[in-house]
């Protein structure tokens, strides 16, 4: 396969485990299971020469969420160079080339090509009769299912109006010159023609799809089947699932399922949080879990015999608390008690709430409480807590991966089945990476945030969308929960105060990333967001975000951020939109769009979806949809 350079991170995402992206040289390939990773292109290497310790690191709150062992850093590649046996050199994360089917320029005869296949290719036809001499190219075109399986498009079946056809004749690809699809046709030698009309194209439900209810004249569905290319040649299972046609640079083709979370030390009484965290790591980690899985007691004599100068300043006591904490067989004081109404995302976000709005000290969460006194008092009417986070450490984990939606129905069991061809027989691990940086968290009035929530105009703007919501869902088959105001309002009130950091503090959007705290819990409400930058160097940011969020500094941003979302260049139909049947994907914004609320994707967790600017700042004909009085920030 064409080599070319991919940053370890991107692997988690957007090109993880069943991805497509294009090399340099315009091949398009697509990211292999996790099986081959680790190993070497040309097989060469031995355990000794390969040591995958040195990737695996653990985060105990994300390991219990997901159910695994471990986590591993991508591999980056090292030169291997004469009489040097360092291990881990050549490492590889391989690809394969997908789509398999080309066509001619020439001559437009389509022809499948293996996965294997690195070399460019030629039409030898065309050599044969000495034309211009170009390599074949890839089709433009792929179909796929709601359930995570990627093929090839079924050419000889479309053309053929048969699910099941017996020609064999040469096929061939023209492009007439239109810009729908209905310009593009396939042909057959034996005669018969066909174009590639609606193949993308839903059934009216929501359910189905052309290519697979119109494929044959017989009405005979063609369905998936179950292919997974990036394992290998002949790699499927069995599936029932419509197939869909699609471009192969659809945004909608993949979506990375990444699981994050935030470092939250761990300690007792007596075990400190920095000997809980030695402990978390290799090879302290592996050790220990290794002699809980055999059940044998683990002795700090047993610790202190590999590794002594690292826990010399600390005594045996002290030890066995903080093993009983990484064992799991006692718990650490931070772990907060769930909730019966809380979900499993809400329970685990609960506790990264309870610590961020403490101050903390630690080597990797360091948290200052920034005093509402100090600053205008508009922002004390708005929020009980502003904390700035000066360091924190997140781990990101590419957990599966979806197709068509975002979000389905598939559990974390059925997304990880598709990463590997071979079961797993010993410890269970995901990709992973760790990243740190700094923020600012925002908790509002809980008082003042159940007084808006309440308010008719509210309550009635939302229950439309909600309702919207809900039917769109059900028709498509997927899981519908409930859209409360204070997550959209909060959601909105982080889209709006990102963009205008990246005029205040140097960060691009897409350098800045949201991570929402919502519970409408009447005992325990949670009402909070924690705008954050994170990056991969070891020693995080230089302090610009946190520095924005310091009294005299925030306010300003604050206010040009209200006074820009009072106008969007989309108005009046963005803000109408609100009231009428909304906008964006699954007509989920209200009054929200590119010009005013919407950020990169890989900045928001909700796809950018749940969005409301009036939320926010209301409607000139009724501001008490708003959150913000607009004269408490004149």
């Amino acid at each position: 396969m064409p080599k070319g350079p991919i940053r370890r991170s991107q692997l988690i995402a957007p090109f993880g485990v069943a991805s497509l992206s294009v090399t340099r040289d315009g091949t398009s390939v697509i990211t292999a299971g996790l099986d081959h990773w680790y190993q070497r292109e040309d097989g060469t290497g031995s355990t000794l020469s390969i040591n995958t310790d040195e990737f695996v690191f653990e985060e105990w709150r994300l390991q219990a969420l997901l159910n695994v062992d471990h986590f591993r850093e991508p591999p980056d590649y090292r030169f291997r160079r004469s009489f040097d046996e360092s291990p881990n050199l050549g490492l590889t994360v391989p690809f394969l080339r997908f789509p398999q089917w080309h066509f001619c320029p020439n001559c437009s005869r389509l022809r499948e090509l293996p996965l294997s296949h690195r070399d460019k290719e030629y039409c030898s036809f065309c050599l044969a009769e000495k034309k211009w001499r170009i390599g074949l190219v890839q089709v433009p075109f792929v179909a796929t299912c709601a359930a995570g399986h990627l093929q090839d498009f079924p050419w000889r079946e479309w053309v053929h109006h048969s699910a099941n056809p017996i020609c064999n004749s040469t096929l061939r690809l023209y492009a007439t010159g239109g810009a729908s699809l209905a310009s593009q046709t396939v042909e057959c030698d034996c005669g018969m023609k066909r174009n590639l009309a609606n193949i993308t194209t839903a059934d009216a439900d929501g359910r189905g799809s052309v290519l697979s209810s119109s494929l044959a004249d017989d009405r005979t569905l063609y369905l998936c089947s179950g292919r997974m290319p990036w394992l290998g040649a002949g790699a499927e299972e069995a599936c029932t699932s419509p197939l869909r046609g699609s471009l192969r640079n659809a945004s909608n083709l993949y979506f990375a399922d990444v699981k994050t979370a935030l470092y939250l030390p761990r300690k007792s009484e007596v075990a400190p949080s920095i000997l809980v965290a030695i402990l978390e790591q290799p090879p302290f980690s592996t050790l220990i879990s290794l002699l809980s899985k055999l059940g044998a007691a683990i002795e700090p004599m047993m610790l202190r015999s590999q590794h002594s100068q690292a826990l010399q300043d600390f005594d045996d006591h002290q030890l066995r608390d903080a093993i009983a904490i990484v064992s799991g067989v006692k718990s650490a004081v931070n772990v907060e008690t769930r909730l019966p109404e809380d979900d499993d995302e809400t329970a685990f976000r609960r506790s990264e709430f309870n610590t961020l709005r403490n101050e903390r000290s630690e080597a990797q969460l360091l948290v200052r409480d920034a005093r509402l006194s100090d600053y205008e008092p508009s922002v004390g009417k708005a929020f009980g807590k502003v904390m700035l986070a000066h360091r924190l450490r997140e781990t990101r984990v590419f957990a599966g991966f979806t197709r068509i939606f975002a979000i389905n129905d598939q559990t974390l069991q059925q997304k990880r089945r598709l990463l590997r061809k071979a079961p797993v027989t010993q410890s269970e691990w995901l990709p992973a990476y760790i990243v740190f940086g700094e923020g600012i968290f925002f908790e509002f009035d809980q008082r003042r945030l159940r007084e808006w929530e309440t308010r008719p105009s509210v309550v009635e703007r939302f229950s439309r969308l909600n309702l919207r919501y809900a039917a769109t869902q059900a028709a498509n088959g997927r899981p519908v929960t409930p859209i409360v105001p204070r997550m959209v309002f909060i959601h909105t009130f982080a889209h709006l105060l990102m963009n205008r950091l990246t005029f205040e503090c140097g960060y691009s959007t897409a350098a800045l990333r949201e991570r929402l705290y919502i519970s409408t819990s009447t005992s325990a409400p949670m009402g909070g967001v924690l705008i954050y930058t994170a990056a991969g160097d070891a020693e995080g940011t230089l302090g610009g975000l946190v520095r924005m969020g310091e009294p005299g500094y925030l306010e300003p941003v604050i206010r040009r951020a209200l006074e820009t979302a009072q106008w969007c260049s989309a108005d009046p139909v963005c803000m109408e939109m609100g009231r009428g049947s909304g906008q964006g994907p699954d007509s989920c914004n209200l009054a929200a769009c590119h010009s005013c609320a919407l950020v990169p994707e890989t900045a928001c967790e909700q796809f950018n979806r749940f969005l409301d600017r009036a939320s926010v700042i209301g409607e000139i004909a009724d501001p008490s949809i708003g959150f913000f009085d607009s004269k408490e920030w004149e």
